[in-house]
Formats: structure tokens, sequence, C-alpha cells
């Protein structure tokens, strides 16, 4: 009996440390485990997020140069204040090389506007001007067309608006053209 008692005294004492080790050694591991992957897993995921963020701030980066050099091109189409009688003249020198008589030319009163801050990134408020020109032009409609396709090429910034188009005596094809033609300046004086 002393064999078999000894047999089943070991056999609990080594069912007791194996309770004991499960208890304190393996689960407490396993919860150390378990949050250590979770914690690996959350910054694996912000890691990822991280790198979306890059990627996008790359792109808007990216953004923010092509817009500058869209803003760059445009100003340069914006000659400065002090040029707005230099355009008066390439206008009137213009209609006046298309053979077009010229029965009014006043010019209106100027519009001063801002761009706003979300446009330019939060950058200043670059400004400009809206000289607007009303204008009454005779001559043949193929000459007009002309004059309005060289006006189309000067390098500056030009809107075209409140275009009436009548028939002038009673030859075909002359007209009296009425409409404002407004050309738009930075609001500065000089380009240096």
């Amino acid at each position: 009996m002393t064999k078999s008692l000894g047999k089943i005294i070991f056999f609990v004492l080594l069912m007791v440390v194996a309770y004991a080790a499960d208890r304190y050694l393996i689960r407490p591991a396993d919860y150390q485990l378990a949050a250590q992957k979770a914690r690996v897993q959350a910054k694996l995921s912000k890691l990822k997020e991280f790198e979306k963020a890059a990627v996008m701030f790359e792109g808007f980066t990216k953004q923010l140069d092509e817009l500058q050099e869209a803003i760059d091109f445009f100003e340069s189409k914006l000659p400065p204040k002090s040029e707005i009688d230099t355009v008066l003249k390439q206008v009137t020198l213009i209609a006046q090389k298309h053979g077009l008589r010229s029965k009014t030319f006043r010019t209106l009163e100027q519009r001063v506007g801002n761009v706003s801050a979300r446009q330019t990134g939060g950058a200043g408020q670059p400004q400009y001007i809206e000289q607007p020109l009303e204008m009454e032009l005779v001559g043949n409609f193929n000459s007009f067309y002309a004059f309005l396709l060289e006006l189309e090429k000067l390098p500056r910034i030009m809107k075209l608006r409140q275009l009436k188009l009548a028939k002038q005596g009673d030859s075909e094809g002359d007209i009296a053209a009425t409409f404002i033609v407004s050309v738009f300046f930075q609001d500065r004086e000089d380009t240096t």
C-alpha cells in the first residue's frame, strides 16, 4: 500500500504543480502575449494610416505646387496698374488696324477684387483691378471678328461682356458692335 499511496501522492502533487503552473505561469503569459499582440496590431494599423496620410500629403504638396504655378502664370498675365494706358492703346490700335471705326470708347469705373485666402492656400490676398471699357465699333463683320481674335491673343487676361451686334447701313456685312471688354491688372505699380 505504501507503493500505491506514494504513486497517488506523487500523482496529486504532479496535478497540483501542473495546476499551479497553468494558473500562475502559463495563463498570465498567455494574457501578456495576447495584450502584446493587440498592441502590435494597433500600432501596425496606425502605421498603415500614417502611410496613407503620407501618400495623401505628397499628393497635396504636388497639388499646391501646381496651384502655385497656375497663380504665377495668371499673375504674369496681369500687367501692373501702371500699364493700363499701354493696354488701352493696344486695343485702339488693333481696332484701327482692322479698319474698324470707333464711335464710342470710354473707360468705366474700376473694380478692385481680392483673391480669397482659400484660393491662395491661406497666403496673403493679392488684389487685382478690373478696368471695364465700353466700346462701340463700326465696320465689316469679318474685320470685327479678326479684331476679337487678335484681342484674344494679347498676353493679358481680358473678358468680353454684353456684346450686341446690329446691322449697319445697307452694305452686306457692315455692323455696329457695342460691347464691354474688361482688362485685368495687378494692384501694384511696377513689375519689379
